[in-house]
């Protein structure tokens, strides 16, 4: 099916319907679609590598718009009761489930994730907002025993208008990710998503006022990095970024904002070690090593792309790989059989080529994949079959930079010493997993290896309640849980004077 003949279908039609009813897309701005006025944007469809949908660049005057309501969106959002606030957030959560099936097929098109994944990240966005919902009205500070007659008491307190930078990966989980808590603490928020993907971004934003979330709270920017992005991130109203991406572009954000005196959140790349001991449940950590790499075509920061097995059962465990990859479902994302749709645009998927071919200079072999599936609905578009390469050393290009494709790198080690050395041995500390049946060594691994999530006997399972970050290149700050909760807020101390009498410390008082 063409990009035209889905944009055909009555449930594509049923799916823009709730978020476009006039077919134009735009920013969402004080609780309307505005449209933008720089540069024509199109998007591409990752299974047929063609145009379905064009839109305007957002530019300076429809961020300033934005920022402008943002800033008296959050005055009326702080000043509403803090269960208020929980109410509106659950309601946020009730309006994405009841638009599941037309979020998820957005999703699918625009991202060109399978609808059997997609469908999982809308209703985890529910989860995030019903999650955070819950911790609306238990944000207090704590009176403090101050060594003098004062009562002294702390107030967490939000700070503004955050601006947000999400990639095209997962565009409405990361969307979800951030919006919730930062509306949770008290501020207003303007996502800039990808411009490759802002559609069901700008879908939460109109949801949102479905709810009852004042105009302005959530601003959704549909534009251009280099133009709409750097006007939000360094626009005045701005009192904090949160960028989700590329250590590249995060390092560039993180300085833009510094010179405003505004912190960030950057939660950035990784190239994760996933452990496979000899003593490992091997059909468990084979299936566990797919998923790792595999699920969402390879294109999450927490992917298991460095794949250490030990040497014993190396060559076993490289042939269950093989056969595993070789087997995988590999076409169109709307197909609800497919596992592994097409890598998200050309840029990436050219990129992903590259470096399979560095590997292969380098003295990397070839065991499965680093091909396009063979004709039907993989013949245009961006396919890649997955990939596994032997005689992997952890010094080439293909264990040090991050892929962002289905492709793994594997890796032998000898003993739990040279697997821990491996594993730190990357500029990343995103995420990391270690298979075995001790539970001694299990624990070890966890405690020794500098990741900001590990997994034992498991892969890639992350919850909206649990802290989420990395260290190094792969970022600082965290998103999610009370973690990421109070990333969005900032402590106030107050003091009052109690004593009837108190004492002068300094200066004259007249009699």
């Amino acid at each position: 099916m063409s990009s035209a003949d889905k944009l055909m279908t009555p449930d594509y039609a049923m799916a823009m319907a709730p978020f476009f009813a006039d077919g134009v897309v735009g920013s969402w701005v004080n609780g309307a679609i505005m449209p933008g006025t720089g540069d024509d944007v199109q998007l591409i469809d990752p299974a047929t590598g063609k145009a379905f949908m064009t839109f305007k660049d957002a530019g300076g005057d429809v961020v300033d718009a934005a920022m402008k309501a943002a800033v008296a969106g959050q005055r009326a959002w702080w000043a509403m009761t803090a269960a208020e606030r929980g109410r509106i957030l659950w309601k946020i959560g009730a309006q994405v489930r009841d638009h599941l099936e037309q979020l998820a097929l957005l999703e699918c098109v625009s991202a060109g994730k399978p609808i059997r994944d997609t469908r999982v990240e809308v209703l985890k966005v529910a989860e995030m907002f019903e999650y955070y919902a819950g911790w609306a009205d238990k944000l207090h500070g704590d009176v403090i025993p101050v060594p003098t007659s004062h009562l002294n008491y702390t107030r967490p307190e939000p700070y503004g208008v955050v601006t947000q930078i999400t990639p095209w990966n997962a565009p409405i989980f990361t969307a979800g990710w951030q919006l919730a808590p930062a509306l949770c603490a008290g501020n207003a928020a303007v996502l800039k998503p990808s411009e490759m993907t802002p559609l069901t971004s700008v879908a939460l934003g109109v949801l949102s006022k479905k709810a009852g979330l004042p105009d302005g709270v959530i601003s959704v920017l549909a534009g251009l990095g280099h133009t709409t992005g750097v006007a939000a991130t360094t626009h005045d109203a701005t009192r904090k970024v949160v960028f989700v991406g590329s250590p590249k572009t995060g390092s560039v954000i993180a300085a833009q904002a510094a010179q405003n005196i505004v912190p960030c959140v950057l939660e950035l790349g990784g190239k994760s070690a996933n452990i496979v001991f000899e003593d490992a449940d091997l059909k468990r950590a084979v299936t566990g090593a797919q998923a790792a790499i595999f699920s969402g075509a390879g294109q999450s920061c927490v992917a298991g792309s460095r794949l250490l097995v030990q040497r014993s059962v190396l060559d076993q465990f490289q042939e269950m790989l093989v056969t595993g990859a070789n087997h995988i479902p590999v076409g169109d994302p709307l197909d609800a059989a497919t596992q592994v749709g097409p890598i998200n645009n050309d840029a990436q998927y050219q990129t992903v080529n590259r470096l399979i071919a560095a590997g292969r200079a380098e003295g990397a072999e070839i065991l499965a994949g680093g091909v396009r599936p063979d004709g039907g609905a993989c013949a245009d578009g961006y396919f890649l079959r997955p990939t596994v390469l032997g005689n992997v050393r952890n010094d080439m290009s293909i264990a040090r930079d991050e892929i962002f494709g289905p492709v793994v790198s594997v890796i032998p080690f000898d003993d739990e010493v040279e697997a821990i050395a491996i594993a730190n041995d990357s500029k990343f500390g995103l995420a990391g997993a270690v298979w075995t049946g001790a539970v001694d060594r299990a624990h070890r691994v966890a405690a020794n290896v500098r990741a900001g999530t590990f997994w034992i006997n498991s892969y890639k399972t992350i919850n909206v309640m649990s802290p989420f970050g990395g260290f190094g290149h792969s970022g600082y700050g965290r998103s999610s849980g009370k973690e990421g909760l109070m990333e969005y807020m900032q402590p106030k101390s107050v003091w009052t004077e109690t004593a009837a009498n108190p004492p002068v410390a300094f200066g004259y008082a007249p009699e």
